[in-house]
């Protein structure tokens, strides 16, 4: 009888030793960030869900899902392609709301609104997310408005492969997209402003980006790589600028491509082969914006596996350990690979990157792409994070060269 008492007293105290040790791993400041992706109705509004009650009633299915899971931020992509999905004097209601730009939802909400109300409510953060130089998603097939910028300034706009771009190096066009991050800022209680890795398009094989005339027009003395690169890093400072006047609280975080340069362009690149990079493709100088604190955090897209033979996830986050210059780190990292590859059929993939992030310093914590990955609990992801990875809740980690909000 004494050992029959025995046994399972051992088992729990073994069952209570492993969670308090867990405990004792997770830190007490994390982000925990999810990517909602409207363009194309990736994660949000789904496809074909067009009543208003319906879409509130499904974002907060997902918001629920997520804190479940442990996390305490959302990124809610706001803007996809000059487009709102909030009331804006600037640019139409997105065709990803409603099925048509430019037509309100029904009944009648403020999305934006709602999403911050809500993600606030349970004490989450609300980035949302902007793409600054799409325009149109898919030209001849997206539903584009009367009032919508390339019809009421076509002057402002590239066509390459099969969409629109605002061109970067037309100062009006910046002063545009300065505008429509100062007016999100200045009515909204967002967290932070977020932009990902899409500045200059990344390059379709044999295509040249059509930019030849505004570099001709602009007399610049620069070589052409290096007019880009400062194009984009002009409109990133002003960025900084107008949401630090507005709201000096507010962050300014940028998820680019996992690879900086390769090391065999740059010393002081990655030890990677990627075919595409931000800095000779993207024409995105991200080192610069950390350096010159441009940005507060930067979420590069670790989306490969650990041992990747081009682009290794282990190489990489250690990369950006080292140069992520004093800011928020944070990675970006792929639940959505699940099942696509051997090493994505492993359940250990995910927890092993989150037990890899946590040793280094500079790794603030996570961002995953994208929500609706979570629906069915891929290789068990979920139930990892909420009962061991997340199982304690962990708070935003602050920025200390940043004000408070006012309370």
């Amino acid at each position: 009888m004494n050992s029959m008492k025995t046994k399972p007293t051992h088992f729990f105290l073994a069952i209570a030793l492993l969670l308090s040790f867990t405990a004792a791993t997770q830190p007490t400041h994390e982000f925990r960030g999810v990517w909602i992706a409207s363009v194309d109705n990736i994660d949000w509004p789904l496809r074909g869900m067009k009543n208003s009650d319906d879409q509130k009633k499904e974002f907060i299915r997902q918001l629920e899902m997520h804190k479940q899971n442990g996390m305490n931020a959302v990124v809610v992509q706001i803007r996809p392609a000059a487009d709102a999905f909030y009331p804006s004097k600037l640019e139409p209601w997105s065709e990803w709301l409603t099925g048509v730009q430019g037509q309100p939802p029904f009944p009648y909400y403020d999305p934006l609104q709602f999403m911050i109300e809500e993600t606030h409510k349970r004490n989450m953060e609300f980035h949302a997310w902007l793409n600054p130089y799409r325009a149109e998603f898919k030209i001849g097939v997206s539903s584009i408005a009367a009032t919508h910028l390339t019809k009421t300034h076509p002057k402002w706009f590239l066509t390459y492969g099969d969409k629109k771009y605002f061109d970067p190096a037309n100062i009006e066009v910046q002063n545009f997209v300065l505008e429509v991050v100062r007016d999100i800022v200045h009515r909204y209680e967002v967290d932070a402003i977020h932009m990902d890795d899409y500045f200059y398009p990344y390059r379709i094989a044999g295509k040249e980006f059509p930019d030849e005339i505004s570099y001709k027009n602009s007399g610049t003395k620069l070589l052409k790589d290096d007019w880009r690169r400062s194009n984009v890093d002009s409109i990133i400072k002003k960025l900084n600028a107008v949401i630090k006047n507005e709201k000096p609280w507010v962050q300014f975080g940028i998820s680019p491509f996992s690879v900086w340069r390769n090391n065999d362009k740059d010393a002081r690149g990655s030890d990677s082969k990627a075919g595409q990079t931000n800095y000779d493709d993207l024409f995105a100088d991200i080192l610069l914006w950390l350096q010159e604190k441009w940005i507060d955090y930067v979420a590069p897209q670790l989306y490969l596996e650990i041992g990747h033979d081009k682009i290794d996830y282990a190489k990489l986050l250690a990369w950006w350990d080292k140069n992520s210059f004093g800011r928020h780190l944070y990675i970006g990292q792929a639940p959505y690979r699940a099942g696509s590859n051997t090493a994505w059929t492993n359940p250990c993939e995910l927890p092993n990157q989150i037990k890899l992030n946590r040793q280094y310093e500079n790794v603030k914590g996570s961002i995953y792409f994208s929500s609706k990955s979570f629906n069915n609990n891929p290789n068990g992801w979920n139930d990892s994070l909420k009962n061991n990875y997340y199982r304690l809740p962990a708070l935003v980690p602050p920025m200390k060269w940043l004000p408070q909000k006012p309370q």
